[in-house]
């Protein structure tokens, strides 16, 4: 096979934009607080490669972190030993192996192998895919994030692997979930961000143009059983990973892409609305 051949199977836009609408649908506000990824990919279905690394990740002594700690310490191992690169969409084995070796990996490859590290910590965790879409329905660009489930705020919390942020709300020590963000952006209130991670340069115009501009929609990534796509990433390895994606959606087990059904239309554009928190102003025990 040709490699322009190869290209337009992997990444040409039409195949993307009709791969994107097969997947999406509306969803209930209820459906989409209650999914939790853990529900479908048990520990026993992570690879081995995760726990070894998460023995150098978390060690013993650290067991009694809040879960807030715990995931911001995956978050800021990952981003600081990935140098990133092309997207892969390999299985979660071969896909880490890859990162961890500075082979590739885009905020989506980021936000999947974290999902694993959060299941074998009991982390509850989603993972929310963020698309601007124009007046004319077409897709400029995107981006992945996570949710992790905070028992000591008693709820979901936005954490930004790729990015090494949270959010909040004006003067509050509380981050931000996705409904939160959505809200606040309905109502055209300031919004802050939280920079945890030192070894990492936050662009303010990206997270601008990406999470607060009107016709940024986000969408929850449901149904991904990670031992189904790893069993056909790697059977099917010699096809384009576009290819090994269609034919699990024919079987009737692919992932699906979740929008919240309830409006959250934003009227006019936020400006001025997303403010740098120096990691002084929400110190590690306040969070």
């Amino acid at each position: 096979m040709s490699k322009p051949l190869l290209w337009y199977f992997r990444r040409h836009s039409l195949l993307f934009k009709i791969r994107f609408k097969m997947v999406s649908r509306k969803s209930s506000l209820d459906r989409i607080e209650n999914f939790c990824y853990n529900a479908i990919n048990p520990k026993y279905d992570i690879p081995p490669i995760y726990f070894q690394l998460n023995n150098m990740i978390l060690a013993k002594p650290e067991a009694d972190l809040s879960d807030i700690e715990k995931a911001k310490k995956i978050a800021k191992w990952l981003r600081n030993h990935i140098k990133g690169g092309p997207g892969l969409g390999k299985s979660s084995n071969k896909a880490l192996r890859k990162m961890i070796r500075g082979e590739g990996g885009v905020c989506s490859d980021m936000s999947q192998v974290y999902n694993n590290f959060c299941v074998i910590n009991d982390l509850k965790v989603k993972e929310w895919g963020l698309k601007i879409i124009t007046d004319n329905h077409s897709i400029l660009g995107g981006h992945s994030f996570n949710e992790v489930y905070s028992k000591e705020f008693k709820k979901w919390v936005i954490i930004d692997v790729s990015k090494s942020i949270f959010f909040y709300h004006t003067n509050s020590k509380i981050p931000l979930s996705v409904f939160d963000l959505i809200q606040l952006k309905k109502e055209n209130k300031e919004i802050h961000y939280f920079e945890f991670n030192k070894k990492v340069t936050v662009d303010k115009q990206y997270i601008e143009d990406i999470y607060l501009i009107p016709n940024s929609f986000p969408f929850l990534i449901t149904n991904y059983c990670n031992k189904t796509y790893d069993y056909f990433l790697d059977k099917l390895s010699f096809l384009p990973e576009s290819i090994v994606h269609g034919l699990i959606y024919l079987t009737g087990k692919s992932y699906t892409f979740e929008f919240p059904t309830k409006e959250y239309k934003v009227v006019s554009p936020v400006t001025e609305s997303i403010r740098t928190k120096s990691p002084e102003t929400y110190p590690v025990n306040a969070i």
